[in-house]
């Protein structure tokens, strides 16, 4: 039997049984393991994991316990980075690009809006979410703990936010996308990068008065969607200004202080050709 101590920082408290959280807390092993396998023993993926410390010198995930260690595991430092000193290295894509569960439609949505190139299918389940991060190299973004304990996942982060805002905040902050943003850039629905479309090629699909008072266009090649700037205070763009200043970042597709919103033909729907 071995016989250690154990502590588990900020945010990974939210993992683990109320009666061992944000304390050191003493714990029972009958066999010597991994202290990766000791961490996912708690509930807690190892993807959320940054640092480990063993009797306060820093570990990897393979790192093998051993009787009356004092071990302390911590989050991600979202406000700086260690990774130039942390003995944990989580392989990241080279280029970041997200699938998102079913429980995060509303944060794909605003990735999308950011101009991050975000999947979401409600109707996938598990394996499927797995296959297709793996397959195009994209990070799987969720709320489910168990699914980042699968091996066959090469990339995933658990969201621990559960508002929209604070949930976009908390990735771009996590992946260090400040300066890859590209606001309204993308389609909100589908995912594709929008394309300049000249005026006379759309003036049939265009309400009156907007073939008067507009001349810049953009168009989705796959949802056949056509959209256009306009002048009225939306509530997508108030959560981008709002997101933005947060995370000190300038919203360079804002001309006005709360204007300057993309509107679909028809509200929802488009006309198709």
């Amino acid at each position: 039997m071995l016989h250690i101590h154990l502590r588990f920082y900020e945010e990974l408290n939210v993992f683990i049984p109320q009666e061992f959280r944000k304390k050191r807390f003493s714990h029972t092993l009958k066999v010597q393991t991994s202290v990766k396998d000791l961490v996912e023993s708690f509930n807690v993926p190892h993807t959320q994991v940054d640092m480990i410390l063993v009797n306060q010198k820093q570990v990897d995930f393979s790192h093998i316990i051993k009787d009356h260690d004092d071990i302390s595991v911590f989050p991600y430092f979202h406000r700086f980075k260690i990774e130039a000193i942390s003995k944990i290295s989580h392989p990241k894509p080279e280029i970041i690009r997200f699938i998102a569960d079913n429980h995060l439609g509303n944060l794909a949505r605003d990735l999308r809006m950011l101009g991050l190139d975000t999947l979401h299918n409600e109707r996938f389940i598990h394996h499927e979410l797995v296959e297709q991060a793996n397959s195009q190299e994209r990070i799987l973004l969720t709320k489910d703990r168990n699914i980042l304990k699968r091996n066959d996942l090469n990339f995933g982060y658990y969201v621990y936010a559960n508002q929209d805002a604070d949930q976009l905040a908390e990735v771009v902050l996590q992946f260090d996308l400040a300066d890859k943003l590209s606001p309204l850039s993308r389609c909100l629905r589908c995912n594709a990068i929008l394309e300049k479309i000249d005026k006379d090629k759309v003036l049939d699909r265009l309400p009156q008065r907007v073939k008067h008072t507009h001349n810049s266009f953009t168009y989705c090649p796959h949802c056949d969607k056509v959209f256009w700037k306009g002048t009225h205070i939306d509530r997508m763009t108030e959560k981008l200004d709002t997101i933005l200043e947060t995370m000190k970042v300038p919203n360079k597709n804002k001309p006005h202080r709360t204007q300057s919103t993309l509107r679909t033909i028809g509200g929802i729907n488009a006309k198709r050709k």
